[in-house]
């Protein structure tokens, strides 16, 4: 993919309880792709997905009280049911009755309970780095962690993060996102030395512009999120996995993915930050579902075309 100027254009959405969200999009042609990002990140984390000729059309939004997004008028207006109350706002505003979905890490959670309540809306998924619900009981599998423990730990430490994050606030804002940081990142294991350094300085620039306490309250409300059931999930769709991936088990992703006839697993060699790591075979693998959503579309005769030869 060639390396052109980013593309990239905010503007303003109301969702249905009016909180006022900072949608985007990357104005690019091609089909149309809700995406669902992971929780409190932001379009930068997406390189590939940030030029004009990337094949697809992105429309996306900032989660509530993050990255000039409103936060709700009644502060528990959050979690995966308000999500998808957003996504369909964004949807509609981009006059889109359909689209395929993309999710990643908690916005696989977003996409799928989208697909579940509003199948309509959904031509297909694309779930990176996340599991369909119960997303906090699939952490820190690479740290040998029992299943039993992991989201008693997670959810544990959420609460307790986000009762301090009003501490921890001035300090992650006044920390110098530069070269070293970026390559101590990528040298921890949360995240791979694959990433390119100036992804990972503008994209955690940006992320740490979020007060740390409104954060962990948007995990704590995602974490209430339970499994979803798969059994009405009719699109194709695709699974893309990092092998050490310390917040979604690969395993679980899996499993996931061999209980949805249509749908395809892949595990590369990377941590929960894929779309940086290996942003081609990522965007490859997107766009892989996009030809096999239109190759569906092709195959199945709309209601109108079906009244007609009849």
């Amino acid at each position: 993919m060639s390396s052109h100027a980013i593309s990239l254009r905010y503007y303003d959405v109301t969702s249905a309880d009016g909180t006022v969200l900072r949608a985007w999009t990357n104005d690019a042609p091609g089909t149309p792709v809700l995406l669902c990002n992971g929780l409190g990140t932001n379009p930068y984390a997406w390189p590939a997905l940030l030029r004009r000729d990337c094949g697809v059309r992105v429309v996306s939004w900032n989660h509530r009280g993050v990255g000039g997004s409103a936060r709700p008028a009644d502060p528990d207006r959050v979690g995966i049911d308000a999500f998808v109350e957003d996504a369909v706002a964004v949807l509609d505003d981009a006059g889109l009755d359909q689209a395929v979905v993309a999710g990643w890490s908690v916005g696989v959670n977003t996409a799928f309970e989208l697909a579940t309540r509003h199948p309509d809306r959904v031509s297909g998924l694309f779930a990176l780095a996340g599991v369909p619900g119960a997303t906090f009981a699939s952490m820190l599998a690479p740290l040998r962690v029992p299943r039993l423990l992991r989201a008693p730990i997670t959810v544990g430490l959420s609460h307790f993060v986000r009762d301090i994050g009003h501490l921890l606030s001035p300090i992650t804002r006044a920390l110098p996102i530069g070269r070293i940081t970026a390559t101590t990142l990528r040298h921890s294991g949360f995240m791979f030395p694959s990433a390119d350094p100036a992804v990972v300085r503008r994209a955690v620039r940006e992320f740490l512009t979020t007060d740390v306490d409104w954060y962990f309250h948007l995990a704590v409300a995602a974490a209430r999120h339970e499994r979803v059931s798969l059994r009405g999930i009719d699109v194709p769709t695709a699974f893309v996995a990092g092998r050490w991936d310390v917040l979604a088990d690969n395993k679980d992703i899996r499993s996931a993915s061999e209980r949805i006839a249509e749908a395809t697993c892949s595990v590369l060699p990377g941590s929960h930050f894929l779309q940086m790591e290996h942003p081609e075979q990522v965007h490859e693998e997107l766009i892989t579902l996009v030809r096999r959503v239109a190759a569906r579309a092709r195959a199945r005769p709309t209601a109108r075309s079906r009244r007609e030869v009849s």
